[in-house]
């Protein structure tokens, strides 16, 4: 969000003044769009009042707005000596691709602002927890001589070969160099699928709740999403018939180990009758896998991928949940016909990857410093998990209740009190501390997913002091 520079030498109402104009004549606020109050925009850009008031006086007397009664401020409908410019607000309210989520645009709001928070939302590693040394030693030691043109839109053909070596040791799965996407990360194999693999109106069964609802891009593409309940053992392959039998449902999209945002494990037999039910019925199950490798003390159970017996089963993984987000790097493991399609569509795209990041991500895939890389990862997430737990039941007791997850970077919690999540997520952010309410991931009020891996172990404490304060507030009100 942009604010006045207080070290400059022009006034700050001229500031203001001037950025609202240039927004003016660039058509960001075409005529007629109404202008924030005097007293919102004086908290928005931290001025005083007074100051928004001389802007705004500027601005009248140019005949840029105009202030009208029960109206408010807007700008003017004919705006004198200025060519009219498009009316972007118009253009931006349009396509076919949907903005994010109200409560996500919220978050992402006060983020931009500058002001500090402790951070509970962003699901992602914080700097220490990367493998910044491996990658240091890959570029000094690691020549690189690749040529730095166009790419395979499949990917870079040496990372392919090492993610096929990855899947088979750490997760027993079967695959070979042409039956592997490299994405730009996990979501970028679910936006190919919903655009590639089904058409508007197909129906497809996700977990309830799941990250899956927080993602427009199913809505955009204008797939029906139709929810399966999420317990200890898994999703129930008698609710995949069932949907089946009424909307004739074309996928299933699981997260079967440490599920987003609960935290869950799917039991083995439990991935068996899924799997045995969707072979019957026809339809094939995309696997989401980002966080086995982060289990805190036993390996985590196989994926479903690799009981697959006749390529039902579309694998989804990266590297973002357990090396670095910024890489940028996923992969897909699917039949051969899949992935030509997919490939495809990501020429038209972008071209591919851009070779440099998967350069790193082949060397550091083969490097054996991973595995020491991923025995400290895991020891500092189980160590985060503890401090935020303790410090939930020091600081809310029977307020909150949840579940302690085996691996990922997720608690999910359940508040044991009627409360509305907007209130909720509005006294976080003037507490200063954030986090994902349910109801992005499909429930009804009173969850939360406080993710603990972006924020240092100093922060956890602090921020759950602060994340209780707001609670508390909330309730009380």
């Amino acid at each position: 969000m942009w604010r006045p520079d207080r070290n400059d030498k022009k006034p700050l109402y001229q500031q203001i003044a001037d950025y609202l104009e240039q927004r003016i004549s660039l058509g960001e606020l075409p005529p007629g769009s109404h202008l924030p109050s005097e007293r919102k925009l004086a908290e928005q850009l931290g001025v005083n009042r007074s100051t928004i008031i001389q802007a705004y006086e500027n601005l009248r007397a140019s005949g840029m707005i105009e202030s009208l009664t029960g109206s408010g401020t807007r700008v003017c409908g004919h705006l004198w000596g200025m060519d009219p410019a498009p009316n972007w607000s118009r253009y931006v309210e349009g396509g076919s691709f949907l903005p994010n989520f109200p409560f996500m645009r919220r978050i992402r709001e006060a983020v931009q602002s500058g002001e500090p928070f402790i951070n509970f939302a962003n699901g992602e590693l914080a700097p220490e927890l990367s493998p910044n040394e491996e990658i240091a030693s890959i570029m000094r030691n690691q020549p690189f001589h690749e040529p730095l043109g166009y790419g395979d839109p499949q990917g870079y053909v040496p990372l392919r070969s090492a993610i096929t070596g990855f899947l088979q040791e750490l997760r027993g799965i079967q695959a070979t160099d042409d039956s592997i996407l490299v994405t730009s990360g996990s979501q970028q194999s679910l936006y190919l699928i919903t655009q590639c693999l089904l058409n508007p109106g197909d129906a497809i069964a996700i977990e309830n709740p799941s990250y899956c609802y927080s993602l427009p891009m199913f809505q955009s593409a204008g797939i029906r999403l139709f929810g399966l309940t999420v317990n200890e053992d898994g999703v129930d392959p008698e609710e995949i018939r069932a949907l089946y039998k009424q909307h004739r449902i074309r996928m299933v999209f699981l997260n079967p180990n440490f599920q987003n945002p609960t935290g869950m494990v799917m039991s083995a037999q439990r991935r068996e009758e899924v799997l045995s039910c969707c072979e019957q019925l026809g339809i094939p199950i995309v696997e989401d896998d980002p966080f086995s490798l982060t289990s805190y003390d036993d390996a985590a159970p196989p994926p479903i991928k690799a009981m697959d017996r006749n390529g039902s089963v579309l694998y989804i993984g990266s590297l973002s949940k357990v090396a670095a987000s910024g890489l940028r790097i996923g992969w897909m493991a699917a039949p051969h016909t899949v992935i030509q399609r997919l490939s495809d569509a990501r020429q038209q795209m972008d071209f591919g990857l851009s070779l440099f990041p998967q350069w790193i991500a082949a060397h550091l895939l083969e490097s054996a410093s991973l595995a020491p890389h991923l025995e400290r990862l895991r020891d500092s997430l189980r160590l985060r998990r503890d401090i935020m737990a303790e410090a939930l039941h020091r600081k809310l007791g029977s307020e909150v209740s949840f579940h302690l997850p085996q691996g990922g970077l997720n608690l999910w919690c359940k508040i044991n009190r009627k409360i509305k999540d907007y209130h909720l997520l509005n006294n976080g952010i003037k507490h200063g501390v954030l986090f994902i309410p349910g109801s992005v991931f499909g429930t009804e009020p009173g969850f939360v997913r406080l993710s603990y891996a972006r924020s240092s172990v100093d922060e956890i404490v602090t921020g759950i002091d602060k994340f209780a304060a707001a609670l508390i507030e909330t309730m009380s009100n």
